[in-house]
């Protein structure tokens, strides 16, 4: 099932466009604020028509909307953190609206029998850009860790290129989606100023030790599959050689 066309691409830019404008209006956006969340909107409606047409695609689910809404408001908080007059608690509640809504598309698509591996990969993208802003932000005015949380997903997308066996699919774990959730509060709670220095570098410390941990036990495990699967070739390849050669 599709909805209206005023969902696909083309008019989610004209949204952001228009979100742009009220938080130019109300709060203020300096030049690179503006740049900062027009080329966010491009890129964003752009690879999405992409991903659209690869699918095969000719309109947006009702689960993928909502992504779509998510990712608009991520482009707002690209454009406050980029220059803006916006106060810490507008940055930092804009990205809490965008991070509660989290799990909803996913629930839609679920129920309306509509999951498919771009709504998933959507939301993931999503999730991904928004960290990273986030994280910038808080680098920038606060601490550096903060990095580490919002490159996470693209160091680990990077080294893949290297270790193929790295893209393997992963079964589900609760913990997993335990620890992304944790993530975004926390870049949340530190981006919006409400902690004081030393607990937000401690909330820093404890999230990337976490997301450490995390990756680092999917990264044994995806290790470990791959060597079953040489093992298993190896096997393979042995016996029918040997059978070849009776």
């Amino acid at each position: 099932m599709t909805i209206s066309t005023t969902l696909r691409p083309l008019a989610g830019f004209a949204a952001q466009v228009l979100l742009l404008a009220v938080l130019a209006a109300t709060v203020g956006l300096t030049g690179w604020g503006w740049l900062a969340g027009l080329l966010y909107g491009l890129l964003l409606c752009g690879l999405l028509a992409a991903g659209l047409r690869r699918a095969g695609m000719t309109g947006l689910g009702w689960a993928n909307a909502v992504t779509f809404g998510r990712a608009i408001l991520a482009g707002g908080v690209t454009a406050m953190a980029a220059g803006s007059g916006a106060p810490a608690w507008l940055l930092a509640g804009v990205a809490g609206v965008a991070l509660a809504m989290d799990g909803l598309d996913g629930q839609i698509a679920r129920r309306t029998g509509t999951t498919t591996g771009l709504g998933a990969r959507f939301d993931m993208e999503v999730d991904s850009a928004l960290a990273l802003v986030l994280s910038v932000y808080v680098a920038a005015g606060q601490h550096w860790l903060a990095l580490v949380i919002g490159l996470a997903r693209y160091l680990s997308g990077a080294a893949s290129w290297a270790l193929p066996w790295l893209n393997a699919p992963l079964p589900p774990r609760f913990s997993r989606k335990v620890v992304a959730a944790e993530q975004g509060i926390v870049l949340v709670a530190v981006a919006s100023g409400v902690l004081p220095p030393v607990l937000a570098v401690a909330a820093l410390v404890v999230s990337v030790a976490s997301l450490a941990w995390s990756f680092g036990t999917d990264v044994v495990w995806l290790y470990r599959a791959a060597r079953v699967r040489e093992q298993a070739r190896s096997r393979w390849s042995g016996a029918r050689e040997h059978a070849l050669a009776r």
